[in-house]
């Protein structure tokens, strides 16, 4: 039996019944027609008939008419064509109701990358490309200096969390919830809550980024060996860690005092 811990809420009518209540003229009440006034018949007209107006132009009336005229490029819907309100742009207007968000899961910690590979399985075994996307674990290159070696190696943003691109209703947080090493969605209480435009913007940029970074494992105060350059085989004393020029201050004892020396982030190792 499916975990029922944010799951989303059902009875809310669909986005394009929305928009049809919101932004599509409602047609009036049809109102009853008024008696012709009684004139008296002209001469050479047959007495009795009364011919009836022009009604070739007339718009139709009665309930479920709209009187709208349609827009123009507006998103098409079941119910037929939906009309924008002023100043909408119409991709945005196409996004919106499209209704895909980006949503942040749990995971089991060191499954990030497990829990992708059994997502996307699953979305394609089961039929649901049509409403989860995109399955995301934000990672950075990043520069790690050991026995005076660099090397590059993967290392993820956000541990022990998923990004989701999809779809919310009932069968996509089924699919999403229990999959393998999910533990649950990030939310308040029972909603599931997506993400914010600038906050995925700001993620996408930092994976964007492919500039590796140096992964620092002192602090001011620790330890350190100089391994390369004129102190190389010195040891020190971290005084002040400068990342945005990728520098370390480091106290070092040269002819009995300490000398503070201004190196790159790869020529130090904690001891």
């Amino acid at each position: 039996m499916a975990d029922e811990r944010n799951r989303p809420q059902s009875g809310k009518p669909d986005t394009a019944t929305l928009i049809q209540r919101l932004f599509r003229d409602e047609p009036e009440e049809p109102q009853p027609a008024q008696e012709a006034p009684q004139t008296a018949p002209e001469a050479g007209s047959s007495v009795g008939v009364i011919t009836p107006p022009d009604q070739t132009d007339a718009p139709p009336e009665g309930p479920g008419v709209a009187t709208a005229e349609p827009v123009e490029g507006a998103p098409a819907t079941a119910e037929g064509v939906v009309e924008l309100p002023p100043g909408t742009d119409e991709a945005a207007a196409v996004a919106a109701h499209d209704g895909r968000s980006w949503f942040v899961i749990h995971t089991y910690s060191g499954y990030e990358n497990k829990v992708r590979t059994n997502l996307e399985r699953r979305v394609a075994s089961m039929m649901m490309e049509n409403k989860i996307f995109r399955v995301l674990v934000p990672t950075e290159d990043e520069i790690e200096v050991k026995d005076g070696k660099r090397r590059i190696a993967k290392k993820k943003v956000f541990p022990g969390y998923v990004l989701v691109e999809m779809i919310m209703d009932d069968d996509s947080w089924y699919v999403v919830r229990n999959t393998p090493g999910v533990t649950g969605f990030v939310g308040s209480g029972s909603k599931p809550l997506p993400l914010q435009d600038r906050e995925v913007k700001a993620i996408l940029k930092q994976l964007g980024d492919e500039t590796p970074k140096f992964r620092i494992t002192y602090q001011k105060g620790s330890p350190v060996r100089i391994n390369s350059g004129p102190f190389m085989d010195f040891s020190g004393v971290v005084d002040e860690i400068l990342p945005e020029k990728e520098k370390v201050r480091v106290l070092v004892s040269i002819f009995g005092r300490e000398t503070p020396v201004e190196l790159d982030f790869a020529q130090v190792e904690k001891i």
